[in-house]
């Protein structure tokens, strides 16, 4: 479909845009899994991310296939694996993050191209997944963040995971009012977590030195609006490099494409357009003749590392580009445009919760 893709003059072309969709779209397995690259191994969340940019970028034929793959490969948990390679299963633990992306990508795909009957179609598979995910709570909040393939389920979260699943939970609850089908129990769920990553981030385990646990937390939306500002200002200076881009690890002289373009993501949402608008030039030199992005760049050493493109870096440029240039109708998404609004918790109302679901489970 023909769509208007993103441009901002001096930085990207639309043409440029709908280059690195095509790239995305060329990685594409026949079946509709989308890959890190060709050759190597899919996972749930950067399937959907890719599917997003593809929408984005108007190859809607690649994405409704992507969208397929996923409601044809879930399990009757309404789980994925953590890793699938064509028709193996490398990794057959179960990431609780990746599972409750879809429903971010339905719901943007919905805003996007305003589909309902792939709404539809979609929905029990976003409903299970979501039912999936919460039963894996923890008593203060946080989700677990992994079961591994015998059904252990590891008791603690990660704080990225539990913030992106912030976001996935008020996409969930925006698709259930759409098909009428209201879960008011996730409301509670979605609560609960959004105070744990909001007041509680020392529950989590620490990775504190990655940046992705200092700005999800507000790319998520637990931490919103001047709070959410005050929460990055206290780390920039740790994780960005003027000119260079955001670090992946704060004690290391690596900026990476896909961690700068969700703090874009992040600032925009926020409001700080003019600090996402440089932060996403800054990167646009590790872009490929074909559209592709290298994943990240080593600046002391003037080096690309690793040396390899994947399509979910190339996805998180194209979903900044939207947002910034506001050319989809979807480009509102991180800013919670459409979205319900959290319902916020007390430390009393989340203490009574956890009593009582630690009594549920003894």
């Amino acid at each position: 479909m023909t769509r208007a893709l993103p441009h901002l003059p001096g930085t990207v072309t639309a043409n440029q845009i709908r280059a690195t969709g095509d790239y995305i779209a060329g990685q594409q397995l026949p079946s509709g899994l989308i890959p890190w690259f060709l050759g190597h191994h899919g996972d749930p969340w950067d399937h959907i991310e890719a599917a997003m940019a593809l929408t984005v970028c108007g190859l809607d034929d690649a994405a409704s296939l992507a969208f397929e793959w996923s409601a044809a490969h879930q399990s009757p948990d309404g789980s994925w694996p953590m890793e699938t390679a064509g028709s193996d299963v490398p990794n057959k633990a179960i990431d609780t993050n990746q599972c409750a992306y879809l429903a971010v990508g339905v719901w943007h795909r919905w805003l996007v191209t305003g589909d309902r009957a792939q709404v539809d179609v979609m929905w029990p598979t976003v409903r299970a997944a979501i039912e999936f995910v919460i039963g894996l709570q923890l008593a203060f909040g946080g989700i677990a963040w992994s079961r591994n393939e015998t059904g252990e389920v590891d008791d603690s979260a990660l704080l990225t995971g539990s913030s992106c699943t912030v976001m996935s939970l008020r996409c969930a609850m925006a698709l259930a009012e759409l098909v009428g089908d209201p879960q008011p129990d996730w409301e509670l769920t979605a609560a609960r977590l959004a105070h744990a990553v909001a007041v509680h981030p020392d529950a989590f385990l620490d990775k504190s030195r990655y940046s992705m646990d200092w700005y999800y937390p507000v790319l998520g939306g637990a931490v919103q609006d001047l709070e959410g500002r005050d929460h990055l200002n206290r780390r920039w200076d740790e994780f960005v490099v003027p000119g260079m881009g955001a670090r992946c690890v704060s004690d290391r002289p690596w900026v990476t494409v896909a961690e700068t373009c969700e703090l874009v993501l992040t600032l925009d949402a926020v409001g700080d357009r003019p600090r996402a608008r440089d932060l996403f030039a800054s990167v646009q030199h590790l872009r490929e003749g074909d559209g592709s992005f290298w994943t990240g760049y080593v600046w002391p050493d003037h080096a690309i590392w690793p040396e390899e493109r994947s399509t979910w870096t190339s996805a998180a440029v194209v979903l900044a580009a939207d947002a910034l240039a506001c050319s989809s109708l979807g480009n509102g998404l991180f800013r919670g445009v459409g979205l319900p609004t959290l319902i916020r918790i007390g430390a009393a109302d989340c203490d009574a919760q956890c009593i009582t679901l630690t009594g549920d489970l003894a």
